[in-house]
């Protein structure tokens, strides 16, 4: 049976104690309740009653804020503020299937509710209910056909169902309700007219999509984005010549992309080795000190051809001092003739520097400076540990430190040669060395603390990582609070190995959360991007977030649990491991897959 319907008195009462729930004056709105409620006649007024449960929630008192709630929703089983209120109570536990039935029931009783009907909506797209989401989008839109959020909320439910068309059409009618000017420049509506691009060219209308970029360029603001899906939409629509144009634009703006050497190599379809390589040699003598120009032939270039090009791009990056240039031709070590080249290449460079400073004797020109023959050893040590001969590479990398005993890049390559030959405590000692030479780099730290943790030094990886910890915190609760996943994970083998299984487990479960703790983030963003108008890096990160758990930390927390959980059940532990298995009971709760 619904309550007495509050005199005005009582009445103006409980709109106070609604404004105050929206300021969070949390007090104010207790003492407001308290005069309703110590009236005999509104005692067990419902809604009265569940906005008092609701204050009292936003004061951490839960168990207390259920009891009036339902009590209020028991007194008046017809209010649509009990409904939504209860919904609310449920939203915040993070039982959001639950509070969608709250608010369903909220709309029986007052079905034309703006804000509940917002609060529907923004847990459905959370739980991905994409048709119910679409439903309640079009009430919105029924309600405040002026309100931009009503048309962009019932937009993007229609993109994300895939009707393409649809979503295409809604913006489209929408976008000619906006008073624009074609010569002024407005953020919001920039994003607008890119966001409905990128539906267009989602639906394959290709030509569709080129003729609203022309057409609407110039009220564009992210020029580059309209310059890079004009490049995409020509190679679709085969306009290849008009396609090479944009992609050499591109590369005058950025040389090293080369996602631009791709497009432009599409669009001139070279039809032999030659004509390919000819692409990237005009890109050298229009960029000179472009890297990458150099770099992309070495993928499809072989014999002399693929020497020729190696050498300039080696002799370039020795000369200037370019420590990645490993890392850069690491891909190519899949391929066994590549990687006899490389090594020739190189080892010649290494006796020649050190007979006469230069290449090649046969060079002309100026002598190389000492620097450049530390970086031929410096790759060196890096190649013969690559292909396994880490005693080689020793050799190299002892030469180097020999010659420049405080460059830090050779101790952690020479840490990473001790890994790979098996020894992790010597692997930890030089780590620990190049960490002494730079107390302030967070990376070398980290690779400090990562290889200590391998060779299961816990506690020494925990001091290790504490210099960039918070200071007066335990380092291992600031690392979980800053969502430090690798030291987790690391962790959890570390302990694994050790057979404590209470820790390991713990850090899977803190990863779980982890994980659990970003897809509840995202609810903040549904309405903040509707505001700002950031449509195409919403719609972006729904798509992350339903792919979040294929994430390489998850993965492996899951799978270091799942092998412990087995192992467990295929070998319990033994009596006198009782206080373990506690342990791994009380830590490990919740699911990790």
């Amino acid at each position: 049976m619904p309550t007495a319907v509050l005199p005005p008195k009582e009445n103006a009462l409980f709109k106070r104690i609604l404004r105050c729930y929206e300021h969070k004056q949390y007090r104010n709105g207790l003492k407001f309740c308290k005069q309703i409620l110590c009236n005999p006649k509104f005692t067990e007024h419902g809604e009265t009653l569940a906005m008092k449960g609701l204050t009292l929630s936003c004061l951490g008192k839960k168990e207390e804020a259920y009891d009036l709630v339902r009590r209020g929703l028991r007194n008046d089983l017809k209010s649509h503020v009990c409904w939504h209120v209860y919904g609310l109570l449920q939203r915040s536990d993070k039982k959001y299937d639950e509070a969608i039935k709250c608010y369903r029931n909220a709309l029986k009783w007052d079905k034309d509710n703006l804000q509940i009907l917002r609060d529907l909506s923004l847990l459905q797209i959370q739980m991905r209910d994409l048709e119910g989401y679409r439903e309640t989008r079009y009430q919105l839109l029924q309600l405040r056909p002026a309100q931009r959020a009503s048309w962009i909320g019932y937009a993007i439910a229609y993109h994300l169902l895939e009707d393409h068309d649809m979503a295409s059409r809604i913006i489209e009618e929408f976008r000619k309700t906006q008073q624009t000017s074609p010569d002024k420049v407005d953020y919001e509506y920039s994003e607008l007219l890119l966001y409905q691009n990128q539906v267009l060219r989602e639906a394959g209308l290709h030509k569709e999509a080129l003729e609203h970029l022309s057409t609407y360029e110039k009220q564009i603001c992210d020029k580059l984005a309209v310059e890079e899906t004009k490049g995409e939409l020509l190679l679709k629509l085969e306009r290849m010549e008009e396609a090479g144009e944009v992609y050499r634009q591109l590369q005058e703006r950025n040389p090293e992309n080369w996602s631009y050497y791709r497009g432009l190599e599409k669009a001139l379809r070279p039809a032999t080795l030659e004509e390919k390589q000819k692409i990237y040699e005009d890109a050298w003598v229009k960029f000179p000190k472009a890297l990458l120009s150099r770099r992309l032939p070495l993928n499809f270039l072989r014999g002399e051809k693929f020497r020729d090009c190696l050498d300039k791009y080696l002799r370039m990056n020795f000369s200037k001092g370019c420590s990645p240039v490993f890392t850069t031709l690491k891909s190519l070590y899949t391929d066994e003739e590549k990687v006899s080249i490389i090594e020739e290449l190189v080892v010649g460079y290494e006796l020649s520097l050190k007979r006469c400073q230069m290449f090649h004797q046969n060079d002309d020109g100026k002598e190389e400076p000492p620097t450049t023959l530390l970086w031929v050893q410096y790759f060196l040590a890096q190649h013969y540990n690559q292909s396994g001969q880490q005693g080689l590479a020793l050799d190299y990398i002892n030469a180097a430190i020999e010659s420049t005993p405080t460059l830090i890049e050779l101790f952690v390559v020479k840490a990473k040669i001790y890994k790979h030959a098996g020894n992790i405590r010597e692997a930890v000692r030089w780590m620990d060395e190049a960490q002494a030479l730079d107390t302030a780099d967070r990376f070398i730290n980290s690779k400090c603390g990562k290889y200590m943790l391998k060779a299961g030094m816990v506690k020494e990886a925990e001091e290790m990582c504490s210099k960039f910890t918070r200071e007066g915190a335990s380092a291992m609760e600031n690392l979980n609070e800053m969502q430090c996943m690798w030291f987790q994970a690391e962790c959890a083998v570390a302990y694994r190995s050790t057979r404590n299984y209470g820790e390991a487990l713990k850090k899977c479960h803190e990863i779980e959360r982890h994980f659990v703790e970003i897809t509840d983030d995202q609810f903040d963003f549904h309405t903040y991007c509707m505001r700002k108008m950031t449509l195409r890096s919403y719609v972006d990160l729904l798509k992350l977030e339903d792919v979040l758990r294929m994430h390489p930390f998850y993965y492996k927390a899951s799978r270091t649990a799942i092998e412990i959980y087995l192992g467990l059940h295929d070998h319990p532990l033994a009596d006198d491991n009782k206080e373990l298995k506690a342990d791994i009971g009380m830590n490990g709760g919740g699911e990790i897959c």
